[in-house]
């Protein structure tokens, strides 16, 4: 008996050993992580007061997967999703990107953020910019932040200094004006893609709201991220603007973006989802293939949500 308590305090102390140094959860030990996964949680939660928003998810999301987040309102889809880049902190819990775990605080958040675009309800553009420099105003600061940290490098040769960049790509030494060139080409070579070149030099306020969440989702793709999160993009749109929006979305699923979609438009989730998941009360309550969750749901609370929308 005694042994098994011993073993069972060096179990302990190993699995204390694994956890981040600097982690802002402390209670959950972290376990290894699926090296295939492009995102991993392990037992989310997030808590306000006594409110429990996340209770102790568990998930993953594999390169090339469309997964859609259906459910009620109230259910944690959003929390959920802004949880995943960690716009809201985990009250426990851990979330990896790429096998680095952003609830680590030394894991440069920032960094591991220009890999994964965000898409907002409200579009969230500057109106005191148009669209070119709205779209062209990441790219820029990042590059130059980038140029700027490369000739820091070559100057002061820092030890070590190679090794705590291993996550960020090779830079070029370009002017800012060669920067700025670069990111307008690629921002005009992306309103093309979407039929709104000529809407370049304008400002927001003046654009319809199917236009302006395009150049919404055009902004994310400047920064060529490797997945798109997107939180209900068509909720703030007329009826008749929302087919504008899903069809450029569709047509990134059809390319093999990777991509997370909190949505309330059934049919777009049932055509372009490769995985449902639908939550209610803070869980996962049911997950799986479109045919199974629309067509065979299993969950008590799923066929009753189901029933209401479809």
């Amino acid at each position: 008996m005694k042994g098994a308590e011993t073993l069972s305090a060096a179990e302990q102390a190993r699995t204390k050993v694994q956890k981040p140094k600097f982690a802002k959860t402390e209670k959950t030990p972290v376990e290894p992580v699926d090296p295939d996964a492009l995102i991993e949680v392990q037992h989310l939660t997030k808590r306000y007061g006594d409110l429990v928003v996340l209770d102790d998810i568990s998930e993953k999301v594999y390169p090339g997967e469309k997964v859609a987040i259906i459910g009620p309102s109230g259910g944690g889809k959003s929390t959920f999703l802004r949880c995943l880049n960690v716009l809201e902190d985990p009250t426990d819990g851990y979330v990896f990107f790429e096998g680095n775990n952003l609830c680590d605080l030394k894991v440069d958040i920032n960094l591991q953020r220009r890999r994964m675009g965000m898409v907002f309800q409200q579009f969230n553009l500057f109106n005191n910019m148009n669209v070119l420099d709205n779209i062209t105003l990441a790219p820029i600061h990042v590059a130059m932040q980038d140029i700027r940290r490369a000739r820091f490098r070559q100057v002061f040769h820092k030890k070590g200094d190679s090794e705590k960049q291993n996550t960020a790509p090779e830079v070029e030494i370009r002017s800012k004006k060669q920067v700025k060139e670069e990111a307008e080409a690629r921002a005009m070579q992306l309103l093309s893609r979407i039929g709104l070149a000529d809407k370049a030099k304008v400002y927001p306020s003046t654009l319809s709201g199917g236009q302006r969440q395009r150049i919404a989702i055009v902004r994310a793709l400047a920064m060529n991220p490797k997945v798109m999160l997107f939180d209900e993009p068509t909720s703030a749109l007329d009826p008749e603007m929302v087919g504008e929006v899903l069809a450029l979305i569709k047509e990134l699923a059809d390319e093999g973006m990777t991509m997370v979609i909190v949505t309330h438009e059934m049919g777009f989730a049932r055509e372009v989802a490769t995985r449902v998941l639908f939550m209610a009360g803070g869980k996962i309550a049911e997950q799986g293939p479109p045919a199974q969750i629309f067509g065979a749901p299993q969950n008590e609370r799923l066929r009753e949500f189901l029933s209401k929308v479809l």
